[in-house]
């Protein structure tokens, strides 16, 4: 199996896991947390949403830098509600799959590198970053349903049943 492939058909699983997980947010709790040192909800679930957007970049972008120069970064406007964040989810996704399917396993082989300010945080193959990406996704996916648990929301059985979904 190529690898575009094999990451094609993770990252349809893992849509689908996200989009069970984005349908149960429930509207008004951008702002929320459950602890001081804990990143608010609606970020988290933003993030949950596009976190596909970062294997297209992975792909068509040899770097990245997560803490630009001042004023050289972008502002997004927040997704409030569940329609919204399933929206972008599919966008998201969708541009993933481009990506996948216009690239070759070769170029997955080549070098990307992660910048803060500039500097160099992580240089490794796009292989391996699409494959930590992947599994930060589900990292944060994971905490965004112990959020929606706190918040007294359903949590969706994405791995195997749930004390809400019985179901796989």
């Amino acid at each position: 199996m190529k690898l575009t492939q094999f990451f094609r058909e993770e990252l349809d699983r893992e849509v689908e896991r996200s989009r069970k997980a984005l349908e149960q947010v429930p509207d008004g709790k951008y702002q929320w947390k459950p602890h001081d040192k804990s990143m608010i909800f609606g970020y988290l679930a933003d993030m949950v949403a596009t976190i596909p957007t970062w294997i297209t970049m992975e792909i068509n972008r040899d770097e990245l830098d997560i803490a630009p120069a001042e004023g050289q970064g972008t502002k997004k406007a927040p997704k409030e509600t569940s329609a919204d964040l399933v929206k972008a989810l599919d966008e998201a996704a969708a541009e993933a799959r481009s990506a996948l399917e216009k690239t070759t396993d070769e170029h997955l082989a080549t070098n990307w590198k992660l910048l803060a300010r500039g500097n160099v945080v992580w240089e490794g193959t796009r292989i391996e970053m699409i494959q930590d990406t992947i599994n930060h996704w589900a990292h944060h996916r994971g905490q965004m349903t112990v959020y929606l648990r706190l918040m007294g929301a359903k949590v969706p059985a994405l791995y195997g049943p749930s004390a809400d979904e019985q179901g796989f």
